[in-house]
């Protein structure tokens, strides 16, 4: 069974950084597209950034790009969110997702991810 848990959450002040985790287990990350989603207090899920199975593309919501980085570690299995000069508006729970067909390209659409880890809180301090 995948089991996907993330880590690395909490409180960050603005303008500074936060590295989140998602550590997979039950298969490997590797040959498997892996995103991050998010859910803002009071909205719906949002895309965040996706990596390609392969891992050499990566693609990132418009409200992120310049500032988060995703990261994979095929040798430890996981799959990181460097999180750079956040604003108070990043504030959510933030999830790890993975695709079950291996070779994907990734979407940042998140009714094609089929394993989902519990979700880390980030608070954003201005």
């Amino acid at each position: 069974q995948v089991q996907l848990v993330e880590s690395g959450g909490g409180l960050v002040q603005a303008g500074g950084s936060l590295r989140l985790s998602c550590a997979a287990s039950g298969r490997t990350c590797g040959n498997h597209a892996m995103a991050w989603f998010r859910q803002p207090p009071g909205k719906e899920r949002e895309f965040v950034g996706a990596s390609k199975w392969n891992g050499d593309t990566t693609f990132y919501a418009s409200y992120v790009k310049g500032r988060f980085t995703i990261a994979r570690d095929n040798d430890k299995n996981t799959v990181a969110l460097q999180m750079n000069s956040p604003k108070p508006e990043d504030t959510a729970v933030y999830y790890c997702a993975s695709q079950r067909s291996e070779y994907y390209s990734g979407s940042s659409f998140d009714a094609e991810y089929d394993y989902w880890g519990q979700g880390t809180q980030v608070n954003v301090s201005s």
